[in-house]
C-alpha cells in the first residue's frame, strides 16, 4: 500500500512539473497578416526603383503612359487597389525623372466607372501617337490567401516587347483588403 501511495504521489508531482513547464514557454506570438504593417508607397518605391534597374534603357525625355492595375483573373476589372498602385507608380517614375503621361484627361481612353483606365489594344495606337510614348507601364495582381501578388511591367509601345518586369507581394492586411472587392 506504500508503495503504491509513493507511484501517485510520484505521477502526481511529475504531472504537476509537466503542467508547470508548458507554461514558462518563450515562443514569441506571431503577428497576423490581419494587422501586419505595410507601408505601401515604400513598398512601391522600392518596386520602381527594381523596375527600372531590370529595364535597362529607358529615355527619360519621351514619355510614359500608365494603365490602372487589372485583377489577373479579369483582366476587365481592377478595384481601388488598381488604381493606387497605378498612381503611386506613376508617382514614382516621374520622382526618377521619367515624364508620365497623365491618361484620365483623354476621352478616348476606355474608362469604366469604379475600375480606371484599362489600356485596351484597339485604344493603345491611338494613344502612343497622340503621345509619342515610349512604353506603357502595365499590371496585374493577384489575390492569394495571406498575401497580394503584384507584378509591373514596362511595355515598349513600337512592338509590345516588355522592357522589365519586376514581381512583389504584400501581406493582405486590413487596409489592402479595404482596397480590394468583396469576395
Amino acid at each position: 500500500m506504500l508503495t503504491r501511495c509513493k507511484y501517485y504521489l510520484t505521477a502526481g508531482i511529475m504531472a504537476v512539473m509537466l503542467l508547470g513547464t508548458t507554461g514558462c514557454s518563450t515562443s514569441q506570438p506571431t503577428t497576423s497578416v490581419q494587422s501586419a504593417q505595410v507601408d505601401l508607397i515604400s513598398e512601391v518605391r522600392e518596386a520602381s526603383g527594381q523596375l527600372i534597374k531590370k529595364t535597362g534603357k529607358l529615355s527619360r525625355q519621351a514619355p510614359l503612359l500608365a494603365a490602372t492595375f487589372a485583377d489577373i483573373d479579369d483582366l476587365q476589372q481592377s478595384s481601388t487597389f488598381g488604381r493606387m498602385l497605378s498612381e503611386q507608380f506613376s508617382s514614382a517614375l516621374t520622382g526618377e525623372g521619367f515624364p508620365v503621361i497623365e491618361v484620365k484627361m483623354r476621352e478616348n481612353l476606355f474608362m469604366k466607372e469604379r475600375t480606371g483606365e484599362l489600356i485596351l489594344s484597339r485604344k493603345l495606337d491611338s494613344l502612343v501617337q497622340a503621345h509619342d510614348a515610349q512604353a506603357v507601364l502595365l499590371g496585374t495582381y493577384a489575390v492569394g490567401g495571406s498575401h497580394v501578388y503584384v507584378n509591373v511591367r514596362l511595355v515598349r509601345t513600337r512592338d509590345n516587347i516588355i522592357l522589365g518586369s519586376h514581381d512583389f507581394s504584400l501581406p493582405l492586411n486590413r487596409d489592402i483588403k479595404a482596397m480590394l472587392p468583396r469576395r
